[in-house]
């Protein structure tokens, strides 16, 4: 008798852990406040990221490729001042043929016929 005593007091007690046990599991995956929550916010926090993350990623690719078509005709540019600059070398030195004189005007009287 006493072990059916322990018997039945042992079934009680784990039934009692059992239904402690279901109501922290039910609380833990609940979708508003628990971990299930938290998940399923993570879930759609990476979604947004992922999206961000696409259109972060083809802005600096259109980006790049302005910045390498600007790179491209500054280095024309530059290659062209180049020539320019060489062909310069070859020009006669004008300095001393050129008056540097200020022009200037000169008021006339004005004649009366009487």
């Amino acid at each position: 008798m006493i072990a059916d005593i322990l018997l039945a007091a042992g079934a009680l007690g784990a039934g009692f852990y059992c239904y402690v046990l279901s109501r922290r599991l039910r609380r833990f995956n609940d979708l508003e406040k628990g971990v299930g929550g938290a998940v399923a916010i993570m879930s759609v926090q990476v979604d947004d990221l992922t999206k961000t993350l696409a259109t972060a990623q083809a802005t600096a690719k259109k980006s790049v490729a302005q910045l390498e078509d600007v790179n491209a005709r500054a280095e024309a540019s530059r290659q062209r001042l180049e020539l320019l600059l060489a062909s310069m070398h070859d020009l006669p030195n004008t300095q001393g043929e050129v008056s540097h004189e200020t022009p200037y005007f000169v008021r006339r009287a004005k004649v009366s016929q009487d």
